[in-house]
């Protein structure tokens, strides 16, 4: 049995190890410095490849022993074939798409599966600071209105109803607050208490 990840990944990413199988293809969008490719390579025994759009990341990723190339995930994954991973992960990236939905389509047609996270747009303190008159600035929404990579921000419920509309299956959940944390009131009341949301999809 693997250990379980350890404090050199990011919460959000040592929960994704939980729900990826050993000896599988996983494909990392947006993989940043490699760091759970690399975990899961270490632990799990997977077999990983990751895209990135930033060359010193990819440089990382190469320095790590990752497979990652360099690449616009806007610009189409035409080049990867159907069903060529069991499971494709983009993580705090969706947001920042221009097409989000054609994205997670196509993560559909290359994975088995695919694991999404996003931040909450319709958390309180978003809706407290546009009750003010603001954008938000909180932990999962960090940027300022004039320097934020966020094109297409959405509340829980506006995800999940994408989902319902393009027949995709939410396989599991979890709904989070700013420490990564859970709870039954949080599960209750995702759009409203969930700072980041976490899904895991199947094509129906």
């Amino acid at each position: 049995m693997s250990p379980p990840p350890g404090p050199e990944l990011r919460a959000d990413l040592a929960l994704i190890c939980e729900w990826i199988a050993p000896h599988s293809r996983v494909l990392d969008l947006g993989c940043g410095d490699g760091a759970l490719l690399a975990w899961l390579a270490a632990h799990r025994d997977v077999a990983g490849y990751g895209l990135e759009i930033d060359p010193e990341s990819v440089a990382a990723c190469i320095a790590r022993g990752i497979d990652a190339i360099q690449a616009d995930l806007d610009e189409g994954l035409a080049g990867f074939d159907d069903d060529g991973f069991e499971t494709v992960v983009m993580t705090q990236a969706l947001q920042a798409l221009a097409r989000p939905d054609a994205v997670v389509a196509e993560m559909l047609r290359i994975g088995r599966r695919a694991i999404v996270t996003l931040p909450n747009f319709g958390h309180w303190r978003a809706r407290l600071a546009l009750a003010r008159g603001r954008m938000p600035v909180t932990a999962a929404l960090p940027h300022a209105w004039y320097d934020t990579p966020n094109v297409h921000l959405c509340t829980v419920a506006d995800f999940e109803t994408l989902c319902t509309t393009r027949g995709w299956t939410i396989r599991r959940r979890a709904l989070l607050d700013r420490r990564h944390r859970s709870g039954p009131l949080i599960r209750r009341l995702g759009n409203l208490l969930a700072e980041i949301a976490i899904y895991e999809l199947g094509r129906g």
